[in-house]
């Protein structure tokens, strides 16, 4: 006997039977039935068709509508030559015959047809494309099968796709009495058991081809979803585009950070560190399952960041650059960290982080590689002995002496030498979170550029960074500058509101190549509408959505997509409260049991 799973056990004779059954019968229904005008096989109901008629043109891509029906179907094209020395005497009686109408009517005083002199410039212009071997003519039989789970279903099936064809003056029956023959003739099996065809040229034959599609599969790239109109999958590389940046919008419990869990786990496998700032502590389980680092960014937590680290000049950068850079971007911190500067105390704070530099002899003619930076104690000595700096002073002294001294007066004791590295600033004040995240991203910009390798960003709840016009900057500015260094920026928010508010919110849109919009709520979507030009059907496919689904630009190209995951990824980025719950209770078991 054999453990089926807590399931009824399966006998050894079961076990010899489903060895030695043949392929056809392990993969074949459980019983098939034909009926006059439909096959039951298994719990399926099949109906098949076959197309009757075309009109005298068919334009490019007329199968598009067709193809990404959300039904279930299938389609079979058969094309066969037809040889053109045979077809030209068939021809040539068929003109006899369509100008000997046209006689007959003008001998009989009737009124011209307008029908028939139509036919006879097709049949000469197609005659004279023949002989010349600028057209070719084929015998195009096309079948049509669909599947439905009811007759309800089947019908609605059939006649969507028939309002559909008839849109465009082509026009289907159904194989009466033929349903078997169907199947067969539209399963890969390449035999045309209906032969039912129509003659057509060379041009109207390649209107099929290539079908066309909104698909967004690659040959490189991980998985983001699945195709909603056609169950394709949409594999992208963003590596692969004018830059590497993406962003994602959705209202809050619809998936972007579950989405943006599954992306991280699939990149990791494609040499690439990814490093990702969280303000609501949700990547710390992911980090911990995949052997990741973790950081808690906090007033009482041990792992520290001096802002006033100077990252190592590359060989195309001098030190001046350097120094230039990080003392502007300082002045933005302070901004932040002070509730703004006027201009002259700006101009105060720009020279006083000069002159701290310069107390630890760091200079833009030095060599800073080997020592030690100032720490924010030290710019407070140098400003205190400035001139009109009392106020700058007073605001500063709770980030020195103060209960958030800990926080940022202390030399960095963080390494982010590890494939995958998480930011926590969930528990820090709200007070503080701006600055920290501001500190946080100046920090991984500064090991970016020390060392070139292919990286991804994640900037989770972007819209605490969109608060003040310094971190929308200092976020912005990586989106343009991150391509050299190799670094993709990914971008998420739920509060489109303020992202949308902030002067930089639509250029990083705009320096996004991917951006994912999920389930929206309806204050929202008039904004995003307009800043991603979305029809009205795409506008209510968003507020219609359901966890985990949207819609999935790349370039120029979009498609409505699905997130799925495997069962071992859902256990490892789950967010929902109740898996959360059951996974810490077996964590709990298990620990016991090997206690």
């Amino acid at each position: 006997m054999k453990d089926n799973g807590g399931l009824l056990p399966i006998s050894n004779d079961q076990v010899h039977e489903w060895e030695t059954m043949e392929l056809a019968d392990k993969i074949a229904p459980s019983a098939i039935e034909i009926t006059p005008k439909s096959m039951r096989i298994g719990d399926k109901i099949v109906r098949t068709f076959f197309v009757i008629s075309y009109p005298r043109y068919l334009t490019d891509n007329w199968l598009t509508p067709i193809i990404n029906l959300d039904k279930i179907f299938d389609i079979a094209i058969y094309i066969n030559p037809i040889e053109t020395g045979e077809l030209l005497k068939h021809f040539q009686k068929k003109i006899a015959e369509v100008e000997s109408q046209i006689i007959v009517r003008q001998q009989k005083g009737l009124v011209r047809d307008p029908m028939l002199d139509t036919a006879r410039e097709d049949l000469e212009e197609l005659r004279d494309n023949l002989t010349q071997a600028q057209e070719k003519m084929f015998d195009l039989g096309m079948y049509i099968t669909i599947y439905a789970d009811n007759e309800t279903d089947l019908f609605r099936t059939e006649s969507e796709i028939k309002s559909l064809l008839e849109s465009k003056l082509i026009y289907i029956k159904p194989t009466l009495f033929q349903e078997e023959d169907g199947f067969k003739t539209v399963a890969p099996l390449g035999t045309d058991k209906l032969q039912v065809t129509q003659k057509l040229n060379s041009e109207p034959i390649s209107s099929m081809f290539p079908f066309v599609s909104f698909d967004l599969t690659s040959e490189t790239g991980i998985l983001y979803g699945v195709n909603r109109h056609n169950s394709s999958l949409v594999i992208f590389d963003r590596f692969s585009l004018e830059n590497y940046n993406s962003i994602i919008f959705a209202k809050s419990g619809a998936g972007k950070s579950y989405a943006t869990k599954l992306e991280i786990i699939r990149t990791l496998m494609f040499d690439t560190d990814v490093i990702v700032i969280d303000p609501e502590r949700e990547y710390e389980y992911l980090a911990e399952a995949i052997g990741g680092r973790y950081f808690n960014i906090s007033l009482s937590s041990d792992h520290h960041i001096n802002p006033f680290d100077l990252p190592i000049p590359r060989e195309d950068e001098s030190a001046a650059d350097v120094l230039r850079s990080n003392i502007i971007n300082l002045v933005g911190l302070f901004r932040i960290m002070l509730g703004g500067l006027s201009a002259e105390e700006d101009s105060i704070i720009d020279r006083a982080i000069t002159e701290t530099y310069s107390l630890k002899d760091i200079s833009a003619d030095s060599d800073f590689t080997t020592i030690e930076p100032p720490l924010l104690s030290d710019f407070e000595m140098v400003l205190s002995g400035m001139e009109g700096t009392d106020s700058l002073l007073q605001r500063l002294t709770k980030y020195t002496h103060g209960s958030w001294a800990s926080f940022i007066n202390q030399p960095t004791n963080v390494d982010i030498n590890k494939k995958f590295v998480v930011f926590s600033v969930r528990d820090m004040e709200d007070d503080l979170k701006p600055a920290a995240m501001y500190i946080v991203t100046h920090f991984i910009w500064n090991a970016v550029r020390k060392q070139l390798k292919k990286r991804l960003l994640v900037v989770d709840e972007a819209w605490w960074m969109m608060k003040s016009d310094d971190t929308a900057s200092f976020l912005y500015s990586i989106a343009k500058r991150g391509r050299k260094y190799y670094l993709g920026l990914c971008t998420i928010t739920q509060d489109v509101g303020d992202f949308m508010k902030s002067p930089y919110g639509v250029p990083i849109i705009t320096n996004s190549s991917i951006q994912l919009l999920l389930k929206q709520s309806p204050s929202t979507m008039d904004v995003l509408q307009k800043t991603f030009n979305l029809t009205d059907e795409e506008k209510y496919l968003l507020l219609e959505s359901g966890v985990g689904e949207g819609i999935f630009f790349a370039g120029l190209k979009h498609v409505a997509i699905k997130i799925i995951a495997s069962y071992t990824e859902d256990q490892i980025i789950t967010s929902d409260p109740s898996q959360v719950i059951s996974i810490q209770k077996a964590k709990q078991e298990f620990s016991q049991q090997r206690a």
